[in-house]
């Protein structure tokens, strides 16, 4: 914070007044002192000058609100929907997939193939037959970003390899440490974790991992949400789908 500056003004001091004393006209006596002179008027001290008003502070610069640098997108579903924001400052790689499958409508009528009440909801591979979908090349997975799976965390899901995510991704219902990156051996790597569910999105959540779950088509035995939870689209937050 800028220091204010103090200005003090200068006082005049009065100068004394020399008062000459009374000469003895020559031939005058003694018993005929004459009265002494008046002494002349003092001159009245200037008055002290004001001080200035102190100049005000100067206002200290208002740094403008930095843009958040993570993307918030939409998962428009049949519960309703899910606003998440994307974590493209931990996990770059991820994000950018996810985003790239968005933009190519790849979520757009899926559907949530595997929930489990307690544990996450996962989706983003199948589609209303329950037929697995065409993904691009798999990605590396980015599980030592430091992000954790907990309640409400997006993350992309895998094979037993460590880098085999691709399209599909889960929500964590609860806290799911487990799942976290611990070691960099195929049994500790993890799972990454590349967003966050916000606002009232987690009741949209709560209420597919409650639905009543068992075997879907031919190639899905169990986990699978007896009435279908449908992904009608994912988009950009400013953008309708």
């Amino acid at each position: 914070m800028t220091s204010r500056s103090l200005l003090f003004a200068a006082f005049l001091l009065p100068l004394s007044v020399v008062t000459s004393q009374s000469a003895l006209a020559q031939g005058e006596t003694p018993a005929a002192e004459k009265k002494p002179a008046p002494a002349p008027a003092k001159k009245p001290a200037p008055a002290p000058a004001k001080k200035p008003a102190p100049a005000p502070a100067p206002a200290e610069d208002k740094k403008p609100d930095e843009p958040n640098p993570n993307p918030v997108v939409v998962i428009e579903t049949s519960a309703g929907p899910i606003e998440v924001e994307l974590f493209q400052d931990k996990a770059p790689k991820s994000v950018q997939n996810f985003l790239t499958y968005m933009n190519a409508k790849h979520y757009d009528g899926t559907v949530f193939h595997r929930v489990i009440r307690d544990f996450m909801i996962q989706g983003g591979g199948y589609d209303q037959n329950y037929e697995r979908k065409p993904t691009r090349d798999p990605i590396e997975n980015e599980a030592g970003n430091g992000l954790k799976n907990t309640r409400g965390t997006l993350a992309a899901a895998r094979t037993r390899v460590v880098d085999s995510a691709t399209a599909q991704w889960y929500i964590n219902v609860r806290d799911n440490p487990h799942l976290d990156h611990t070691s960099n051996d195929s049994v500790g790597f993890g799972y990454a974790v590349f967003g966050q569910v916000l606002g009232d999105g987690m009741n949209v959540v709560d209420k597919i991992a409650n639905s009543p779950t068992g075997a879907c088509g031919t190639k899905i035995k169990h986990d699978c949400p007896e009435t279908p939870v449908v992904i009608t689209a994912v988009h950009a937050k400013e953008t309708a789908p």
